[in-house]
């Protein structure tokens, strides 16, 4: 079956899988260079990798207009639930919970997470998704790390990663030089580069480092503008 990744901006992700659409990190009405406003998404579920602004700015609104679920961590589901979202579903690093299409599995990150109003937000996540056939790695914002390796590795029925979304834009993450190592423990077939070029500090040349992932062989690289999408068939 086949699964859309639709890059709206920064770090937000819109994931058709289907059989129904995840919204990733919804940072959309104050972010630069978001495609669309919260006000026009559409989806079946929210997944949230931590609490900075950048990636959890539109999700009480969204989820609220919507009645979706928002599978996050124990901290920012509290948060959540305290500024009137009633659809939170609280995780922690290992667990596996269904969404439209299949699975997501909650994974380490090495990062910070509090809200803009000094919040402690738990333990930053990324997401193991098994999805309409597909698996998809989104590392949220993160360092590179051994475990990636793990992450990587095939599922009991042989199927290694799809696609891994990885952040590029140094300083606050890792950067275009580490995002190759992390590729050479994941192993997925597709790279999706993301949390780049928002503002200055994040800028960078997505072009020249697709160029390096292709002649390092590691991996088939899809640069996106904003509202563009790729489909794994």
């Amino acid at each position: 079956m086949p699964v859309t990744l639709t890059w709206i901006g920064h770090a937000t992700w819109l994931i058709d899988t289907g059989s129904g659409v995840l919204l990733i990190d919804p940072f959309l009405d104050d972010c630069p260079t978001a495609s669309m406003k919260a006000k026009d998404v559409r989806c079946d579920a929210i997944l949230v990798t931590h609490a900075h602004a950048d990636h959890v700015a539109d999700t009480a609104a969204i989820a609220t207009r919507l009645n979706v679920p928002v599978l996050c961590n124990f901290e920012i589901a509290n948060w959540l639930g305290r500024h009137g979202v009633k659809t939170v579903q609280p995780m922690n690093y290992g667990g596996r919970l269904t969404v439209p299409g299949g699975t997501a599995k909650m994974e380490i990150a090495h990062h910070s997470s509090s809200f803009a109003d000094g919040t402690y937000g738990g333990n930053p996540a990324g997401w193991l998704l098994d999805v309409g056939g597909k698996r998809i790695y989104i590392a949220g914002d993160t360092s590179v790390f051994l475990d990636m390796e793990r992450i990587g590795r095939p599922d009991r029925a042989g199927r290694g990663l799809d696609v891994a979304i990885l952040p590029i834009g140094d300083v606050f993450t890792m950067g275009p030089e580490d995002s190759l190592d992390a590729l050479a423990m994941l192993k997925a077939k597709a790279v999706l580069p993301s949390h780049y070029d928002t503002w200055p500090p994040i800028a960078q040349d997505a072009a020249a480092w697709a160029r390096s992932v292709t002649a390092a062989n590691l991996a088939t690289p899809y640069v996106l503008a904003p509202g563009q999408l790729v489909t794994l068939e």
